[in-house]
């Protein structure tokens, strides 16, 4: 009797199928969107590469870190992690061959997320993300910090490993808010303050400085504590949605690395998940943090503008020259379009290099469904010297109610130095 090709066939069908494990439409649809939750794309990504096939630079404090190919590769990417192996390295940092991530990954945050949306995410990862066979730049850090067994100990003593519990006396609006901020979204990652070791000092809502303020890089990331003297305490729940869902309010406009947040990320989830959000934040109260706000300090700013009687290298006349046709001179600009300036978070945060970046750069807020309108600020770097951004910077930060420190020349010329060239001079003349 002939062999038969197709039942010879049949094993070698059976076999590939077990090695591939089949997701249905609606798991992977839910991974895409808590890939979006997750912001996942932006850290994993770089401007014009393929999505999710790594390469991006992540600036630490002990150098830079390169995010890793995440794909369904199975030679640059993670095609052969298995589902426990994708957990390990999701929640706890611990690739498949055993070696420790770098806590620039925020596997302590991701510690929350529950087991069907880990599940939900590979069924995503491996069945929905096209693989890429291109392996970016590896991380090389300097002695000692090369030395990944080293991150078992600081994981012992900083790494959160929690899941996510409800608070059986909240809302379901809230909890589901207080598991999207906590978990996927990790803002604590950016938004609480660092401790010696750079961990999160809390990953518990029920501690005063969780989501009181942070930094990242050079940008000083403002408190987002909603509730009573918390930083936010003045916004509604509508403005919050708003500049959650658009990058842009009644008060201010979105500038430094939240903007990408808000492009890749926030932008793209539910109105019902934003409302969550905001509901969960505006819940938290805050310690005092809110800028007092007086008319007559508005207004004796006002007034020194309006009268246009001031010497021409002083601050307050190259705002005129500059700044003025956008922000006006009672600093209030134009709602959803140009930020105001009075009582603005980055003007008057404790470090000056965001706003001097903006200054010099430029700023270019988020196109998205609610809001298509690419709107820019164009950057000054070629028009306006360190001594004239530093005249500039210092205005601002002590204009109308702002109550900020001087800025020097010096440190404009640090924040010039980190930005290209072609960036400093995109819209000259």
């Amino acid at each position: 009797m002939k062999p038969n090709l197709s039942m010879m066939l049949l094993p070698l069908a059976m076999l590939a199928a077990t090695e591939v494990q089949a997701f249905d439409k609606a798991t992977i649809a839910k991974g895409e969107y808590l890939s979006r939750a997750g912001d996942c794309v932006a850290c994993h990504s770089v401007a014009g590469g393929e999505p999710y096939a790594g390469g991006l630079a992540i600036d630490s404090p002990f150098g830079k870190i390169y995010s890793t190919n995440i794909t369904p590769s199975k030679t640059a990417g993670i095609g052969n992690y298995t589902l426990q192996q994708f957990d390990d390295a999701l929640r706890h940092g611990v690739r498949a061959d055993g070696g420790n991530l770098y806590p620039a990954m925020p596997y302590p945050d991701y510690a929350m997320l529950t087991d069907e949306d880990v599940k939900a995410l590979y069924a995503y990862f491996m069945e929905g993300v096209p693989a890429v066979d291109k392996s970016g730049p590896e991380t090389d850090l300097g002695f000692p910090f090369n030395q990944r067994w080293g991150i078992s100990f600081w994981n012992w003593m900083f790494a959160n490993d929690d899941r996510f519990q409800p608070d059986t006396q909240q809302s379901a609006l809230f909890n589901r808010g207080a598991y999207l901020v906590l978990g996927p979204g990790h803002c604590g990652s950016c938004h609480t303050p660092r401790g010696v070791a750079f961990q999160e000092k809390s990953y518990e809502d029920s501690a005063d400085n969780f989501l009181s303020g942070g930094k990242v890089g050079m940008w000083e990331v403002p408190g987002i504590r909603g509730g009573a003297q918390g930083a936010l305490a003045d916004w509604s729940q509508e403005e919050l949605i708003d500049y959650l869902a658009n990058g842009r309010n009644d008060k201010t406009a979105v500038a430094g690395e939240m903007t990408a947040v808000i492009q890749h990320s926030l932008s793209h989830l539910t109105r019902d998940d934003l409302a969550a959000i905001a509901h969960y934040l505006k819940s938290l109260p805050g310690q005092g943090a809110a800028l007092p706000m007086s008319a007559a300090a508005t207004q004796k700013t006002t007034a020194l503008l309006d009268s246009a009687k001031m010497d021409k290298d002083s601050g307050a006349r190259i705002y005129l020259d500059n700044c003025g046709a956008c922000h006006f001179t009672a600093g209030q600009g134009a709602a959803r379009v140009f930020p105001k300036l009075d009582g603005n978070a980055l003007i008057n945060a404790q470090d000056p290099s965001g706003l001097i970046h903006v200054i010099l750069a430029g700023a270019r807020m988020p196109s998205t469904k609610g809001a298509p309108e690419d709107l820019a600020m164009p950057a000054f770097g070629w028009r306006l010297s360190d001594e004239e951004v530093a005249t500039l910077t210092t205005f601002l930060r002590q204009a109308w109610n702002n109550r900020a420190a001087a800025v020097s020349a010096q440190d404009v010329a640090k924040v010039r130095q980190t930005i290209p060239e072609e960036v400093l001079n995109a819209t000259r003349p």
